[in-house]
């Protein structure tokens, strides 16, 4: 049993794997900025919690004393910040510089390992990071947090494409989109715009975490994927999971489901790739889990109506 802290564990993504690692055993800590609210996933509400802001400057390692390993799932990506508002002063503080700072407290503190979960793009594409800010802030924390790896701290990066899972809020959202795959809604019509790219489970991204923390390589980036997916079959596996017999076309507009400003390589691009089979198997985690992860959405939406 290890004393792991889940940086991020209120998100989506952290509160699967802080579930995930207590079902295995591990003593698990939630770090979050604030107290425990209603907005909360409830499956972490009874955790133990350590407040704190991990993009706090002036943080001190002491309050990271203690715990074996870190997993950091709380940095912000362009969904998490309005237009208007994302500049290079934002990038710097939730990604470039706030990231492996507070690593470096982690290492200050003596934790042994930090699993950080970040994004697939400028693994892929670290061309990208020349024109697009946010791909160079997680360039930069991925590259200067494994950089601190040495005898006495693995830090590894985990870089997942687009990640399929829902809490209780996440639910909720998609319940609308259910809805408009079954033809309950008079907008948007119904299609996906052109491009794609792969997409994982929330449980394989979890399971990765698990493998990482148990066998992960300090100073490693992991590329971590399952499907290969157009958006418009990724609406249309929703819609079939959802039961619905409507077909899903493909029409060259913005979506309101899939904008353009979170489609990182352009509107009627793609990003495909094959994961690594000999790192998939190091990390333990499973693939072909995306329909799985959509039925489980659809089930715990119409448990809402």
């Amino acid at each position: 049993m290890s004393r792991v802290l889940v940086v991020g564990a209120t998100g989506m993504i952290g509160s699967h794997v802080a579930v995930d690692l207590a079902a295995r055993g591990d003593e698990v800590t939630v770090m979050a900025r604030r107290d425990p609210s209603d907005r909360d996933p409830r499956a972490v509400t009874g955790m133990p919690r350590l407040r704190g802001d991990y993009t706090d400057a002036g943080a001190s390692p002491q309050a990271l004393e203690g715990f074996d390993a870190i997993v950091f799932a709380a940095g912000n990506d362009i969904r998490h910040v309005p237009a208007d508002q994302e500049d290079d002063t934002f990038w710097e503080r939730t990604q470039s510089a706030g990231v492996p700072r507070f690593a470096a407290l982690a290492k200050a503190a003596g934790v042994g390992r930090f699993v950080q979960i970040g994004s697939y793009y400028h693994q892929l594409h670290p061309e990208w990071a020349e024109r697009i800010p946010y791909v160079a802030a997680r360039r930069d924390a991925d590259d200067r947090t494994r950089a601190l790896s040495d005898d006495g701290f693995a830090a590894m990066t985990l870089n997942p494409p687009s990640i399929v899972g829902a809490d209780e809020r996440g639910v909720r959202r998609f319940a609308r989109m259910i809805a408009w795959t079954r033809g309950e809604l008079d907008e948007p019509e119904l299609f996906a715009p052109p491009g794609g790219t792969n997409y994982m489970s929330v449980r394989s991204l979890s399971q990765a975490v698990q493998g990482a923390l148990d066998a992960g390589q300090g100073g490693r980036a992991y590329l971590v994927g399952d499907r290969n997916l157009t958006y418009r079959d990724y609406f249309q596996l929703l819609a079939d999971a959802a039961g619905s017999a409507n077909v899903i076309e493909e029409r060259d507009e913005e979506h309101p489901f899939q904008p353009d400003r979170f489609i990182v390589q352009g509107r009627g691009a793609v990003i495909a790739y094959e994961p690594d089979p000999a790192e998939t198997a190091l990390l333990g985690y499973a693939r072909d889990d995306v329909e799985r992860a959509l039925a489980e959405i659809v089930i715990a939406a119409d448990a809402l109506r």
